[in-house]
């Protein structure tokens, strides 16, 4: 799963990026990771590990949902949330 989101563009400064896409590990746990920044310039990266997919995904969908209510917009989506 990968979510990528941006701020609205305005005149004075650019657009804010998230950045949230799951990652298997060599162990079989899950990371998310988390980009955030301006477009443009260097950002920062932070990933957090999770023992199952599903802990993971959900992780994901909660940090989506976090975003959006400090108004980020989703550009770009690819996979789909799992049925609970």
């Amino acid at each position: 799963m990968r979510i990528y989101m941006q701020t609205p563009v305005t005149d004075d400064s650019p657009p804010r990026y998230y950045h949230l896409f799951l990652q298997e590990d060599l162990l079989g746990g899950w990371n998310v990771v988390r980009e955030w920044g301006f477009q443009g310039a260097s950002g920062r990266m932070v990933r957090d590990h999770f023992a199952t997919r599903e802990a993971a995904e959900s992780a994901i969908i909660s940090g989506r949902d976090a975003q959006l209510k400090r108004g980020y917009r989703v550009m770009f989506m690819q996979g789909e949330e799992r049925p609970r």
